[in-house]
């Protein structure tokens, strides 16, 4: 999308050369680095920016994003301060969402929704371990680019230290339809929100359905509280899976390192277990499938964090 003259020219030492969409968290630009390879930008509302504990709480957690392992997600490549607004610099990716993909051509292949979960579970057991909890995992932020699934959008992440993990009124963060329960109860999230989370952007993915419907976003919070998801049609191997992983409550839920041993079948996890998942019970190890590739090059578009 073109600027408008409001939006600036350059971020820190990137060049902006276009306006690539608008979050919860900030405005997203199309940059230039100065190594000349495309990157997002996401600047942070200025209404956020005057908030001094959200500053020491976006340095904090940017640091430790940077740690994140970048083969499942959108890699962060800088970030910092410029006329007091906070910004965070991501990798650039081509690609169409898993949502814009399921809504133009259906649901996903049952090797490429395999492939998918594969993906997601890596990524997040990677953001896990490096001590972060990402709390927006949904179809909008999944982004099915040339190299495979990746996760994207660490702006709404926090650590695992944060003091800032009870979600307060003014701050509930999260997609209701993907949303954990205790997200929704606005109590303490932890790496287990994330698992929930998982379950069903992979349901979406295989059926084409949101697990809880679609309706007003109290009626499907209610649904996400009291409700089973909706997983009819989903593939045997993934079922007791996704099941386990979208248990209302957190220690009834595998870790993402488990979901990812029992998806590819190995035995010792990449990463540690969530502290709030006890071990696994009676998950099936289901194929590697091969990589999967965008469903078709018509759907191309920008990639970027909301």
């Amino acid at each position: 999308m073109p600027l408008r003259d409001a939006d600036p020219m350059a971020i820190g030492p990137i060049v902006v050369e276009g306006f690539l969409g608008r979050g919860g968290m900030g405005r997203v630009y199309l940059g230039r680095a100065v190594d000349g390879r495309r990157v997002a930008v996401k600047v942070i509302h200025e209404h956020l920016a005057r908030d001094e504990h959200f500053l020491a709480r976006f340095e904090r957690e940017a640091r430790i994003a940077r740690s994140v392992a970048p083969f499942c997600t959108a890699e962060v490549l800088d970030f910092g301060v410029v006329d007091g607004r906070p910004y965070i610099v991501t990798e650039f990716l081509d690609g169409p969402t898993l949502a814009e993909a399921v809504e133009t051509q259906g649901p996903l292949p049952t090797t490429d929704a395999h492939q998918l979960a594969v993906s997601i579970a890596a990524a997040l057991a990677s953001i896990h371990s490096a001590g972060l909890v990402h709390r927006d995992i949904k179809p909008a932020n999944i982004m099915l680019s040339r190299s495979g699934p990746r996760v994207i959008d660490f702006g709404i992440a926090l650590s695992v230290e944060s003091d800032s993990m009870l979600t307060s009124a003014s701050d509930t963060v999260g997609t209701p339809a993907f949303m954990a329960p205790e997200q929704a109860l606005r109590e303490k999230v932890t790496s287990a929100a994330d698992v929930f989370a998982w379950g069903g952007v992979v349901a979406f993915a295989a059926t084409g359905r949101s697990p809880f419907g679609t309706a007003v976003p109290a009626l499907v919070m209610y649904r996400v509280m009291h409700d089973e998801p909706d997983l009819d049609g989903l593939d045997a191997r993934l079922l007791p899976l996704v099941r386990a992983a979208m248990s209302k409550r957190p220690a009834d839920r595998p870790s993402a390192a488990d979901l990812l041993g029992a998806l590819t079948g190995t035995s010792s996890p990449t990463a540690a277990p969530s502290a709030a998942a006890p071990e696994p019970r009676g998950l099936v190890p289901v194929t590697f499938p091969p990589p999967l590739t965008p469903p078709d090059a018509s759907l191309s578009a920008v990639s970027t964090p909301t």
